[in-house]
């Protein structure tokens, strides 16, 4: 079956934030108001009362005039909206998929056939309950010989919205929820929205250059793409959070132990590790904060003027930013090239499949595509795996490809 694309885990929970300093009745006051729970702190501008008049004029009785605040643009909380929006798409795709496949007219068995056209394969040809590889690689599922052969680039993105199955589907949808509409809340979709698709991307090219023969599809790529960016995020914005060490240690720990998943069979885990590489880099372009002393600066109103002028970001995040940005240039574009040139990653690392499954005495880390050699007599099909060697006898009365190939992949499974 195709290489399922494993699901991170949820976010790491909030932390206690830190409360602003009040200022001098010249300066501008900034309220915190936190839109991440308790872990970083936002800024409110609050906007004073206008100097006095010029000297000598008579003073007018001091009225209590209303506080008002106003909320910096830099940190709005946004609706959420493209997160669900991708949630729909997938399981759309899903159900198209299914349709496509079509069980009943293609397998010899289904598991439960009531359902019609959208009934799933055997749960020994794919225990995701989903379709078979043949329907995912016709849906646009990525296959690295088609985009190094026919040019077909295009399956680098479709391959992000196809998944496996049920399970598989259900597994990525819940983790983008808890993950992606906290994230949208506070950094807009444009951002994320973009973070998302270019992780995939990124999740997709790495995958095609280490599983030449495998076909792979799934959203985690892309999920953690988020997770990247939610890392380099706390490493950029830095000075805004509190409990900084605790809130990195358990990012990372969720980090470390989701890749540590991939290493199971059947999930691509070089998918995961292409994709967080990539909204590692893109989370210091897309998701910098500007610093406080900027925001009070720039947010105050006339006749208030600061004594020194702050830059809008701090030396170590220009710095941050602009070396990210061309790592991932440079990296995305030499793995675009290598992967049309025909690279086969593994020639040059003999040890990197075993970031994508390590084999033990319970499961095998073979998950070639099954190939059989066929003979046919009647109603009588035999088929023999040139895989690992058994063959089977079926009953098959005007037997089609589709059903051969079904019963080829069950018998190499």
């Amino acid at each position: 079956m195709a290489a399922a694309r494993g699901e991170p885990g949820p976010r790491p929970p909030p932390y206690s934030s830190s409360s602003s300093s009040s200022s001098s009745a010249s300066e501008i006051h900034v309220r915190v108001n936190s839109r991440r729970g308790a872990n970083a702190v936002h800024p409110v501008v609050d906007m004073p009362a206008p100097p006095p008049g010029p000297a000598g004029a008579a003073a007018a009785p001091a009225a209590p005039s209303p506080v008002v605040f106003r909320e910096v643009k830099h940190f709005w909380s946004w609706v959420p909206w493209l997160v669900p929006t991708f949630v729909v798409a997938n399981t759309v795709m899903l159900v198209i998929t299914m349709y496509v496949n079509d069980c009943p007219k293609n397998s010899v068995s289904c598991i439960a056939r009531f359902l019609g056209r959208f009934s799933f394969q055997p749960f020994k040809e794919n225990p995701l309950l989903g379709p078979s590889s043949a329907t995912l690689q016709k849906m646009g599922g990525l296959v690295a010989s088609k985009v190094v052969d026919r040019h077909q680039v295009w399956l680098l993105v479709t391959c992000i919205w196809l998944h496996g199955g049920v399970f598989h589907l259900l597994a990525n949808m819940l983790s983008l929820l808890v993950i992606g509409i906290r994230l949208e809340q506070e950094f807009g979709f444009v951002r994320i929205g973009l973070l998302y698709i270019i992780s995939g991307i990124g999740g997709s090219l790495l995958s095609a250059l280490f599983l030449q023969s495998n076909i792979s599809v799934g959203a985690s790529g892309a999920l953690f793409g988020l997770l990247g960016g939610m890392l380099s995020e706390l490493i950029i914005n830095w000075s805004i959070y509190t409990n900084k060490v605790a809130a990195f240690v358990t990012l990372l720990s969720i980090i470390v132990l989701n890749l540590a998943v991939g290493i199971l069979p059947h999930v691509d885990n070089f998918a995961h590790i292409g994709g967080f590489l990539s909204g590692f880099f893109l989370g210091f372009v897309f998701l910098i904060r500007p610093q406080f002393g900027w925001v009070s600066q720039r947010y105050a109103p006339p006749g208030y003027l600061t004594t020194s002028v702050i830059s809008k970001f701090k030396k170590y995040q220009c710095v941050l930013w602009i070396s990210s940005l061309i790592i991932f240039i440079v990296g995305f574009t030499v793995a675009l090239v290598l992967l049309l040139w025909g690279f086969n990653a593994n020639d040059h690392c003999s040890w990197c499949h075993y970031l994508s499954c390590v084999p033990t005495s319970r499961w095998s880390c073979n998950s070639n595509p099954g190939y059989c050699n066929s003979t046919q007599l009647g109603s009588q099909v035999n088929l023999t795996c040139l895989t690992n060697g058994k063959s089977g006898f079926y009953t098959l009365p005007d037997a089609s490809s589709s059903q051969i190939q079904g019963l080829c992949s069950q018998l190499c499974s």
